[in-house]
């Protein structure tokens, strides 16, 4: 009997630090995003975390809040770093001068479509190695396609008509619409469609994408097509750094091996939405306006001093900014000629 009773414990024992030896290996992280529970990339960043999870057999969770919910958009780069979230999706341009060499992603290159935008963001993280991003752990970036000015009274066919406009920029598109002729003020996308519902700005620069996802449309009226200016933004997924070097080295590489194809199903959904947002704008009645080609020179030659500010910024911080903006406009003309290839397309 006692020898029963001996062995009841050792299985009880044996039963509980097993149990406790898996919880104990079990990483829960916190993940921010800014974009609302059903939007497109919240639904692949959801299908990520369900494959990580699988795939690292419970080692590491996640706890997934959206919609700004744990931090606000500006503040989730820092809140990564300082710890007070664990890993987030968030947009470069929210934390302005911050970085430097990838502010090369919003200047008025002639940004085209999310998939090839999005492969060249990468490419430039791959081949610059920019400094300002190691305090933390780069997953994979995303970019929007081409982004464009969209009003809401005052159609603009011209720099003429955008005096007086005040239109929602950030950072280098700021800049954009002061060389433009507009004023520019800083919002950030959330409070966009209520800015404009009231009044308080004239218009935005924005994607496609965004007149769907976010609702734009419905409180814009004109949208300016100007391909050889068009911008995009940077998106970044990345992780607190001693989050990552806290995680066992067989779950660094999963997770490494995931954010290639992650990536390009982030660039897949910018174009099916985009198109989805040039529908859902015509049916809406807005208006497109295509700059005449004497237009669209005079707005390329108008945004010049936007990009020789970067190229001066850079310089100033030790980072070739020249190189940079070559290396991009050589890989947006590949793929204006049809020639674009890249690992991450």
């Amino acid at each position: 009997m006692k020898n029963k009773v001996i062995i009841s414990l050792i299985a009880v024992l044996f039963v509980c630090t097993t149990a406790l030896t898996a919880a104990a290996k079990t990483t829960t992280l916190s993940v921010a995003i800014h974009h609302g529970p059903t939007d497109v990339h919240t639904k692949l960043i959801e299908q990520w975390i369900s494959e990580v999870e699988k795939r690292t057999e419970g080692k590491v969770k996640f706890d997934l809040y959206p919609g700004q919910s744990l931090i606000k958009a500006p503040q989730t780069y820092d809140g990564i770093v300082n710890g007070m979230v664990d890993m987030g999706w968030s947009i470069l341009q929210y934390t302005r001068g911050r970085f430097p060499l990838m502010d090369v992603s919003n200047l008025p290159l002639g940004w085209r479509s999310g998939k090839v935008n999005t492969a060249i963001i990468n490419e430039v993280v791959e081949k610059f190695q920019p400094k300002e991003l190691n305090d933390t752990k780069m997953l994979w970036m995303s970019s929007h396609p081409a982004g464009y000015l969209h009003t809401n009274k005052q159609p603009v066919h011209n720099m003429d008509d955008m005096k007086g406009l005040k239109i929602r920029s950030n950072g280098p598109t700021a800049e954009m619409i002061k060389q433009l002729g507009g004023t520019p003020v800083s919002l950030p996308m959330p409070e966009l469609y209520q800015a404009l519902q009231k009044g308080v700005v004239d218009g935005g620069l924005w994607d496609f994408t965004a007149s769907v996802d976010w609702k734009l449309a419905e409180v814009s009226r004109y949208d300016i097509i100007s391909p050889d200016t068009a911008y995009s933004l940077g998106f970044f997924v990345v992780m607190n750094k001693d989050k990552w070097n806290s995680l066992d080295p067989e779950v660094q590489k999963i997770i490494d091996e995931m954010s290639i194809p992650q990536l390009k199903k982030h660039g897949i959904a910018w174009d099916e939405a985009e198109a989805r947002g040039i529908e859902f704008a015509k049916k809406v009645g807005n208006e497109m306006i295509n700059l005449t080609p004497e237009e669209t020179a005079k707005w390329r030659k108008a945004v010049q001093p936007v990009i020789d500010d970067y190229i001066n910024n850079c310089a100033s911080k030790g980072v070739d900014g020249k190189a940079v903006v070559e290396y991009v406009e050589k890989r947006l003309a590949d793929d204006k000629a049809g020639n674009f290839t890249s690992k991450y397309l």
